[in-house]
């Protein structure tokens, strides 16, 4: 893994159109800023998958990034619904998003079997929900051993995953701490990963529960302070939860939406295309 290069240059070199991407994050380390800059290249016909979509993946949505979503819950945490996230899936705007949805169990799994290389996962889970109805991610096996009847989950293999970390040190490997969600599972199953952190050190400090992801299994590292922003990274900054409050009334109006966009220079599908 080369030395850290910049967020736009990792961006560019790794992220295509048509591509699975994986921005994971759970309540905070939520990779904001590497969305907003996959939105400003332009990105487009991309499968996102995130356990939480949260605000992040509401605006990749509503900013006509997105073809497809995987997910295994939706909502703007605290304040209600993702606006930009339902006025896809109920009105088809800015154009109509295909979702997969999955219990949090089954999408964890999911990408743990991704880890190992593994088709599928198999946990006790689905049973009597439309989840199921999902045949081509969600299947039934037999035990060989017991003969018990269990969920399997297809693997997932983004091409790309995405993740804010506190650290990186010089031999770029990486170090996060606090909630660390699926993030470590999303970066050994993805064929590339891209990780943004708050700052580089000589040597790791001592850090109980910390995940410590090598440089082997790194694409690019790219130094981001505040990158996680509305959300937060342990030990640096903390949840701007004004932010998801101001963003229900920003994400309920197409037009209070586009002005947002407008103002943090991320271009809406038809500016996009406009230039294609």
């Amino acid at each position: 893994m080369p030395r850290p290069v910049p967020l736009g240059e990792a961006i560019a070199a790794h992220v295509h159109d048509g591509d699975t991407v994986a921005l994971e994050g759970f309540t905070h380390l939520i990779p904001f800023a590497a969305a907003h800059e996959i939105a400003r290249q332009g990105r487009r016909h991309l499968t996102l998958v995130r356990m939480t979509p949260d605000l992040v993946y509401d605006q990749l949505i509503g900013l006509g990034v997105a073809d497809e979503l995987v997910f295994s819950y939706g909502g703007n945490p605290g304040v209600g619904s993702l606006h930009r996230f339902r006025d896809a899936v109920e009105r088809h705007w800015p154009h109509r998003l295909v979702v997969h949805e999955h219990s949090h169990a089954g999408l964890a799994n999911a990408y743990v079997a991704g880890a190992a290389r593994l088709p599928f996962a198999v946990l006790r889970g689905y049973r009597g929900t439309d989840l199921e109805e999902q045949r081509d991610i969600v299947g039934r096996v037999t035990c060989p051993f017991t003969g018990e009847e269990l969920a399997a989950v297809k693997a997932v293999n983004p091409d790309v995953a995405v993740i804010h970390a506190q650290l990186a040190d010089r031999d770029g490997n990486v170090m996060l701490w606090g909630i660390t969600g699926v993030q470590r599972e999303a970066v050994l199953a993805a064929q590339q990963a891209i990780v943004t952190v708050e700052e580089v050190v000589d040597e790791f400090p001592e850090r109980t529960g910390a995940v410590v992801l090598p440089n082997w299994v790194l694409s690019a590292v790219c130094v981001v302070p505040g990158g996680a922003w509305p959300s937060y990274a342990a030990g640096y900054s903390v949840r701007d939860n004004d932010f998801y409050q101001q963003w229900d009334a920003v994400s309920r109006d197409r037009e209070a939406f586009l002005a947002w966009a407008r103002e943090n220079g991320l271009p809406t599908t038809e500016e996009v295309g406009a230039h294609v």
